[in-house]
């Protein structure tokens, strides 16, 4: 199953430290890849290709002119759409059935006011609380209890940098054995 997040309305130099946090945490949590609309912004993605080569693993960014479009396209290959939502239903009443369901997955947070079609269009309009907060905690925890935990132990291949745990200080090791930080 294959989970990509949509990110909704990217305005350029205003939405761009949100943007790449967002992004950041669907890389750690365990989603596959971001879709973005609005404003393109290259220097986002630079960044994010960047930390991906450096940390390890696949994370595609990709930008789509309209998300009314990529929606559809979604949709029209058989996966489910989540709309993470404050108004939507609580993540804890319909997680189990989005986690079961076999159906590759579009989480679309939004940016600035979220269109009508998208709460029309989502297979799950999903409250992570019915209080406002941001999309980059909803996206957050919403990845952490479809995975039930499990992301916070996934490793990465081809990492050129692994943290290695230490009770104080940091320690990173690079592929090429060298060590750097604080211990």
């Amino acid at each position: 199953m294959k989970i990509v997040v949509l990110r909704l309305s990217h305005r350029y130099v205003r939405d761009d430290r949100v943007t790449s946090h967002l992004f950041l945490a669907a890389r750690a949590f365990g989603a596959h890849g971001v879709i973005y609309t609005g404003q393109r912004d290259r220097k986002v993605e630079a960044t994010i290709q960047e930390i991906t080569e450096a940390w390890g693993g696949r994370f595609d960014v990709t930008y789509g002119m309209k998300a009314a479009g990529v929606m559809k396209e979604w949709k029209k290959g058989g996966g489910d759409l989540i709309h993470l939502s404050m108004y939507g239903l609580p993540l804890q009443n319909v997680v189990e059935a989005i986690r079961t369901s076999p159906a590759d997955k579009l989480i679309v947070v939004g940016g600035a006011k979220v269109p009508k079609f998208v709460y029309d269009e989502a297979d799950w309009n999903v409250a992570v609380t019915s209080q406002p907060h941001s999309e980059i905690s909803a996206l957050s925890i919403f990845l952490h209890e479809f995975f039930e935990g499990r992301e916070l132990s996934k490793s990465f291949e081809d990492a050129e940098l692994i943290v290695v745990p230490q009770a104080r200080g940091k320690k990173i090791v690079r592929k090429s054995g060298r060590e750097s930080g604080l211990s």
